[in-house]
């Protein structure tokens, strides 16, 4: 009985061609964030932290979905669909680890990130009307 096993190559294809590419917009947001915290922009204009997390819910989707799109050389075809709810979904998580990341730093580091309640639900709600708006435009290759 043979049972179709994944090798770590095929692992570590996946890994290449996914980070090669779709890391970028992640990666993009994550270097903008850090050059407003260098340059105190967000405490300069805090309206800023809007689009920041609205851009990220864009670009963390853009990069669940080239990572699941690719994943199926390594578990077989997943359905459309099921490509998008599980990307949507992924995002939603990440939004709320990054909720957490923040209050974390504040926490430990006084960093004043979290602006209170209303805050951290804005954020998370532009996040995933980022993550809402890829997955309504984003076409399947």
């Amino acid at each position: 009985m043979s049972v179709n096993q994944i090798t770590r190559k095929q692992v570590t294809d996946w890994t290449l061609i996914t980070l090669r590419e779709s890391a970028w917009a992640p990666l993009s947001v994550i270097g903008f964030y850090l050059l407003g915290l260098l340059f105190g922009w967000y405490d300069s204009y805090p309206p800023l932290d809007i689009p920041t997390h609205f851009f990220g819910g864009i670009a963390i989707t853009y990069f669940f979905r080239s990572a699941i799109r690719n994943s199926q050389n390594l578990f077989g075809g997943i359905p459309f669909p099921v490509q998008v709810m599980f990307a949507f979904t992924c995002t939603g998580t990440t939004i709320i680890l990054w909720e957490f990341y923040e209050n974390i730093l504040d926490f430990l580091f006084q960093a004043h990130n979290v602006l209170g309640l209303a805050d951290t639900i804005k954020d998370m709600l532009m996040g995933l009307l980022g993550a809402l708006v890829l997955t309504v435009f984003y076409r399947q290759r």
